[in-house]
C-alpha cells in the first residue's frame, strides 16, 4: 500500500516580502520576489522530507505555471498520479509577506479547479493508507461537484486527512457536512476550529473535532497545537523561533504528522514532531519550506 495522496491542487504562489501592508493607494516596494509551487504543494514536500511516499492526485494543467508545478514535483520525488493535463493553465496565488511574517493571499485559479468525478474515480485511493483534502477544494461549486458523490462513496482505506483552510465558512453545507461525516482525522488553526464547532477555546475545540473519528488537532502557531482523542484531549506546546515567514506553517504541520503516523508514531508524538517542523518551517522565507526528518529530530533534541 503506497503512503500519502495529496487530493487538494498546486497553485503557484508569487511570493513577495514587504515592510508592511499598502494602504489604499499606497505603493510599497517589496524586498524579495520568488515564484514557486505552493497549495497543495506544501504539505507534500514536508511529507516526503518527513520520509513519506508521496502521489499528487490533483490535475495540472498547461501553461507556464503548470510547469514550474510539475518541474517541482518532480525535483522533490513526488508522483503525478493523473495522465493527462487542463487545457488551462495552474492558478497563481500572491502571497504578500510582512515584516512580522505574517502572511495575506490574492488568488487566482485555473487548472488545479477541474476535478472531475472521473479524474477521481481514475486515482484508485483504495491503494494508499492515507487521502489528504483541504478546504480549498471544496468551496468553489465546480470542485465540490465532484468531490460530493465521490466523498460519500469514498470507503477505508484510505484514511481521510481534513484540513478546512482559510475558506472553511465559504464551503457549502452539503460538501462539509459530507467531508466531516467522512474525515478520519480533521486538522485546523483556532479560528477554523472556531467556525466548525462554534468553540473559542482551543482544547474544547478539539475535543469536539474528535468526536467520532481517529482524532483532531487546533493549531495555534507559537503556542502549540491541542490534540483531541476519543475521550481526551492534550495541548502540546510549540516552540519560540525567530519567525520570518509563516506561509506554509499549516502545511508543513499537516505533511509532518501525517507521515509520522505512517511510520508509526503515536499521536501525541506526532503532534510534538509536527510542531517542530512547523516552526522550523518559519525560519526560513518561502511556502515549502519543511525541514527533513534529520533536522527536526535534531531540533527536538536540543529543546528536551
Amino acid at each position: 500500500m503506497r503512503d500519502l495522496l495529496q487530493l487538494s491542487g498546486i497553485v503557484i504562489d508569487l511570493v513577495h516580502r514587504v515592510d508592511h501592508l499598502p494602504a489604499p493607494g499606497e505603493e510599497v516596494e517589496t524586498q524579495s520576489f520568488a515564484m514557486t509551487a505552493g497549495g497543495g504543494f506544501n504539505a507534500m514536500v514536508a511529507a516526503r522530507r518527513m520520509g513519506a511516499d508521496v502521489t499528487y492526485g490533483g490535475v495540472l494543467g498547461t501553461g507556464l505555471l503548470a510547469e514550474i508545478a510539475a518541474r517541482q514535483l518532480v525535483e522533490e520525488g513526488i508522483s503525478i498520479a493523473a495522465v493527462g493535463r487542463a487545457d488551462i493553465d495552474q492558478g497563481s496565488c500572491a502571497v504578500i509577506v510582512d515584516a512580522s511574517g505574517e502572511r495575506s493571499f490574492i488568488s487566482h485559479h485555473g487548472a488545479e479547479r477541474r476535478v472531475t468525478l472521473g479524474h477521481l474515480a481514475a486515482l484508485d485511493a483504495a491503494s494508499f493508507a492515507f487521502g489528504l483534502l483541504t478546504g480549498y477544494s471544496l468551496y468553489k461549486s465546480e470542485s465540490a461537484a465532484a468531490f460530493l458523490p465521490w466523498l460519500l462513496a469514498l470507503e477505508r482505506p484510505p484514511l481521510l486527512f481534513f484540513d478546512p483552510g482559510p475558506t472553511v465558512a465559504e464551503i457549502p453545507r452539503n460538501a462539509l457536512d459530507a467531508v466531516m461525516a467522512r474525515a478520519d482525522w480533521v486538522s485546523a488553526n483556532s479560528r477554523e476550529a472556531s467556525v466548525l464547532t462554534g468553540l473559542a477555546d482551543p482544547a474544547a475545540a478539539a475535543m469536539a473535532l474528535s468526536r467520532g473519528r481517529a482524532g483532531a488537532l487546533v493549531r495555534r502557531g507559537a503556542e502549540g497545537c491541542w490534540l483531541g482523542l476519543t475521550g481526551s484531549v492534550a495541548h502540546h506546546p510549540g516552540f519560540a523561533v525567530d519567525c520570518i515567514d509563516s506561509n506554509g506553517a499549516g502545511d508543513t504541520h499537516d505533511g509532518a504528522f501525517i507521515a509520522a503516523l505512517l511510520r508509526g508514531e503515536a499521536p501525541a508524538a506526532a503532534a510534538r514532531l509536527a510542531n517542530a517542523a512547523a516552526a522550523l518551517s518559519t525560519t526560513r522565507a518561502g511556502p515549502a519550506t519543511s525541514p527533513d526528518l534529520a533536522e527536526t529530530r535534531r531540533f527536538l533534541a536540543a529543546r528536551a
